[in-house]
């Protein structure tokens, strides 16, 4: 902007100055009155582009206060979105808590049996002296008993002594060996002393309940058994290739699938490698129906998920919305097609109104309206294929997304909106092709929740573990996660199946036996399914 006296008419409304008004030839300046008429103007426009900075930087300190609430929510506040956090700002104040616990008119939970269990009876009897009448000494009389269980648990390190006796012939036959012994007993390594079923309790430990191995160690001392912490580690370093068959096998099995469910995590790596900055590594898993996989990758790109696909994958992927799963050469071909998660969008509208509490009742109210569409999706999935109730089920639900839509382009064409939700209705503008996959295809879940529960086992083991300190340990993590989980699946016990497995390998040299893939929980004999069949697998990784 000129200096005030040198802004030329011109410049404000792109005409020639007005006759009678030009500059003086000798000193160059204009009447006093044309000049007033020029400051004017020019305050004028400098008083707008101070009134517009001020409103930029009122939105910008708002955007700030937002983050800082965000902040201190993920910090301080609670991680479930369904529980206070969100009853918090919809509920009113006055409105009575649901108590915690079993509900009135629910019906309780069956009691859990322990009848499996093996028993140890003990007789806990009445003294003799007090079994007989105290006046007149006539014996009582036994009329049955009055029962009932104890649970314990004995943990027991023992060696087994492996004695094998020797014979040499006493004649001079020919062919005869000299000395003649049993076959040594097989081993998962050969000459070490840790059995097979100290080496299952170390990876069920580890890469099921997600603890730490020096944590298990210490347990073990407490009952008389101390082993080296560097003797396991080494030995989980030879036991990696015993699980590639398997690991290949579920990989082959998942590109065969039609619809997965896609995520991934960060996973600390401490290696160094060219070209890599740091370690942090990436933990991707692929989800589907009756298999988990999971890659370890040192990128996030968008190679990983073309690489395990394969090229001749079709299906839907249900994935969040990161820009990796959008370029994959797959998506771009047509043979896969993307659905978004409704309850990363349900996240976007709950983010904003728990940090602007002037759009509070405007965030809550896109976060009933999904609500509504989870219990009309819901309902229609309830009725039977291809009846009337399921038609008018899915006929309500299309009109609540018609009316979805229609809400989302009536508010972004409201003018002057705040940019806090302009963002979040453009994103829903952006990806709503991929959020509505669900309604031409009712196998499609509304959201991407079945990924991100198979990672609560992995990401715990990183909060305990801090990842992997070698590659083959990364390599070998991805390859327990992912066997463990679909064991859980398919509701298959993992120490029993395990056990089983590392018996095998034992029995095969201390490699991965030839009929490895006879093991996987497809492949299983009916006497196999009922040996190891288990619905107790932990809720970290049964995903089902």
């Amino acid at each position: 902007m000129d200096a005030p006296g040198t802004i030329s008419v011109a410049v404000l409304d792109g005409s020639a100055p007005a006759s009678g008004e030009e500059p003086c030839p000798v000193c160059g300046r204009l009447s006093s009155a044309f000049q007033d008429y020029l400051d004017a103007q020019f305050y004028r426009a400098m008083h707008q582009r101070a009134v517009e900075r001020e409103a930029r930087l009122k939105e910008d300190v708002q955007q700030l206060k937002a983050q800082i609430r965000q902040l201190q929510q993920q910090l301080f506040g609670r991680s479930a979105e369904g529980g206070r956090v969100v009853d918090a700002v919809a509920r009113p104040t006055d409105e009575p808590r649901r108590p915690r616990g079993q509900q009135r008119g629910r019906r309780s939970p069956p009691k859990r049996s322990y009848a499996h269990l093996p028993a140890a009876e003990e007789i806990h009897d009445v003294p003799a002296q007090q079994r007989h009448c105290g006046c007149c000494g006539q014996p009582f009389v036994r009329f049955g008993s009055e029962d009932s269980e104890i649970l314990e648990v004995e943990v027991r390190a023992h060696r087994r002594v492996i004695r094998r006796p020797r014979y040499r012939p006493s004649c001079s036959c020919p062919g005869n060996k000299p000395i003649l012994t049993a076959p040594p007993p097989p081993r998962v390594l050969p000459k070490s002393k840790i059995g097979v079923s100290l080496w299952a309790e170390i990876l069920l430990d580890k890469y099921l309940l997600q603890r730490p191995t020096y944590r298990l160690l210490a347990a073990w001392r407490l009952h008389g058994l101390d082993l080296s912490l560097g003797t396991i580690i080494d030995g989980l370093r030879h036991l990696e290739p015993l699980f590639i068959p398997l690991y290949e096998a579920l990989i082959e099995r998942s590109q065969q699938q039609p619809l997965w469910h896609a995520d991934e995590t960060r996973w600390q790596v401490f290696v160094t490698r060219d070209g890599k900055v740091g370690h942090g590594w990436f933990l991707w898993v692929f989800h589907a129906a009756d298999v988990v996989v999971f890659v370890l990758s040192p990128t996030r790109a968008h190679d990983v998920p073309e690489a395990h696909l394969g090229d001749e994958a079709e299906g839907i992927l249900v994935v969040d919305r990161f820009a990796a799963y959008k370029v994959m050469a797959q998506v771009k071909d047509g043979a896969i097609r993307l659905a978004f998660c409704w309850a990363h969008v349900r996240r976007d509208f709950l983010r904003v109104a728990q940090s602007i509490s002037e759009h509070r009742d405007w965030g809550m109210a896109w976060v009933t309206r999904i609500a509504v569409l989870y219990q009309l999706n819901a309902a229609r999935l309830e009725q039977t294929p291809n009846s009337l109730a399921r038609t008018a089920a899915e006929q309500h639900l299309r009109e609540h997304v018609a009316t979805l839509a229609e809400q989302r382009d009536a508010e972004l064409a409201t003018p002057r909106l705040p940019l806090a939700k302009a963002k979040v209705l453009t994103s829903l503008q952006t990806h709503w092709h991929g959020l509505t996959v669900f309604l031409d295809h009712p196998e499609v879940p509304l959201d991407n929740n079945t990924a991100e529960r198979a990672q609560r086992g992995p990401v715990v083991g990183r909060k305990n573990y801090y990842g992997s300190g070698a590659l083959w340990s990364g390599r070998l993590a991805a390859m327990l996660f992912s066997l463990f989980q679909t064991l859980c699946l398919w509701h298959v016990n993992p120490h029993r199946w395990l056990t089983a497995y590392l018996q095998a390998c034992a029995e095969a040299g201390g490699k991965a036996p030839a009929d490895a893939a006879n093991y996987l929980p497809w492949n299983l004999t009916a006497e196999q399914q009922r040996a190891w069949s288990s619905d107790n697998c932990p809720k970290t990784v049964n995903s089902s």
